[in-house]
């Protein structure tokens, strides 16, 4: 696949993003991994994501910190945010603001690949 087609993940939890990786590299996307909120915006790969999949519970910064602080600073990725604490508000107000997919863990395979493809789609729409 493609550059465009950079999935970064970003979670505390390092066997999720282990998981992740195996997952989506079987289906044949390029990944990046970050442990950190932070890690991945002082990353380069930042540019190229054109999909995060980010743990709403991390340190120092939340999965919905690194999505607002993407859409401030004009750097909107389509995103996905994954939690094991399930909260219907929170997911509604999420969904509300633009975020892509709120799943819950462990995560189902098929919600994760329609997501996915939804998030691809926004992506690549003109703007």
């Amino acid at each position: 696949m493609s550059e465009r087609s950079l999935i970064s993940i970003v979670d505390d939890d390092q066997s999720f993003r282990d998981s992740m990786r195996r997952l989506l590299k079987s289906l044949g996307y390029a990944v990046a991994v970050f442990p950190s909120a932070l890690e991945f915006l002082a990353s380069p790969k930042i540019s190229a994501t054109a999909c995060l999949v980010a743990d709403i519970h991390m340190l120092s910064m939340s999965g919905i910190d690194l999505y607002r602080h993407l859409i401030k600073k004009g750097q909107p990725i389509p995103t996905i945010l994954v939690t094991a604490y399930p909260d219907d508000r929170v997911r509604e107000q999420l969904l509300a603001e633009g975020v892509d997919c709120y799943l819950y863990k462990p995560l189902d395979e098929s919600h994760l690949i329609g997501c996915l493809r939804s998030a691809f789609a926004r992506g690549s729409a003109p703007t």
